[in-house]
């Protein structure tokens, strides 16, 4: 739909028209759209991406911390809706990233559809990925590390804190094939999150996007290494660094924990995850939308 504006001019009183479109993108479009926006991200110069990276990777967080508190005294209502309401509070963290704007290395895996276009080089491609993603890891561990030192995990008689105990613990017992699977499902929905608030005008229609795609993975189970960089680390500075009183208040105590560590982190967690998101994010997504949008197109011209 357009709108028509009617400037009436006194000099000639000629009718000058001003079309503006407002309606959501069209998936083709959104494809087309998709692509130079790729291109903007890869050509960023090191430190704006640096920035926007670290603040992605604290976005993240924020989300998480939202999360770890929605899943603490929830044991009263079914599992299924607790999940529920964690992915929904959850979603704060791609919205902060999207509406705010910030580098997140499983949304960028959607830049694969100007690469594949050969709009810019593999390395450019690879470039972009490390140092978002090293700084998003900065961005999620260095909040960790900030909201343990604030004590928050001391909350409600320690019950916060062995929450983000529990969820780390259950992070870190996945075999690689299950961890890398599902990474799989869970960047396909935040990559559709991404593409879907490609369409959006406005922040309200972004922001309704973004919600049902990010609180399915959360529901659904589903791993995402950006979280994780801050989930686990915070689990692993409550076990390693929470003082006694901690462990009195809750009953519990370090040995409860023993298959929570740093190897465990990246070794069962953050690298299977991690290639899990890259399919998802580049195949599941990417590539797919290329080859129905923008494959053709390039044949069409040859």
């Amino acid at each position: 739909m357009t709108t028509e504006l009617n400037n009436d001019t006194s000099s000639n009183n000629q009718n000058n028209q001003i079309k503006v479109n407002i309606d959501s993108l069209v998936p083709r479009d959104m494809a087309h759209r998709a692509e130079e926006i790729g291109i903007a991200k890869v050509n960023m110069d090191f430190f704006s991406m640096s920035g926007l990276s670290v603040l992605a990777g604290s976005f993240i967080a924020l989300g998480a911390i939202f999360a770890t508190v929605a899943l603490t005294g929830t044991t009263s209502i079914p599992w299924g809706w607790g999940r529920t309401i964690a992915g929904i509070v959850f979603s704060l963290g791609l919205i902060l990233v999207v509406v705010g704007g910030a580098e997140l290395f499983t949304g960028n895996n959607l830049v694969v559809m100007a690469w594949s276009d050969r709009r810019f080089s593999t390395l450019k491609l690879l470039r972009s990925w490390v140092i978002v993603y090293i700084g998003n890891f900065f961005g999620a561990i260095s909040t960790a590390m900030i909201v343990f030192l604030s004590k928050q995990y001391m909350f409600n008689a320690g019950n916060v804190g062995v929450t983000a105990l529990n969820i780390g613990l259950s992070k870190v017992n996945f075999d690689f094939i299950q961890a890398m699977m599902l990474g799989m499902l869970c960047n396909a929905l935040v990559c559709l999150a991404v593409w879907l608030c490609i369409s959006a005008r406005t922040t309200l229609e972004k922001i309704s996007a973004i919600i049902f795609p990010i609180a399915a993975f959360v529901a659904s189970g589903f791993e995402h290494c950006i979280a994780n960089m801050y989930f686990i680390p915070m689990a692993l500075f409550i076990k390693e660094l929470a003082p006694s009183s901690f462990w009195q208040t809750t009953g519990l105590n370090p040995a409860n924990y023993n298959d929570l560590s740093w190897h465990a982190f990246f070794v069962h967690n953050l690298i299977p995850v991690t290639i899990g998101n890259i399919i998802g994010g580049v195949v599941l997504v990417g590539i797919v939308y290329w080859l129905v949008y923008l494959r053709k197109n390039k044949v069409d011209t040859q």
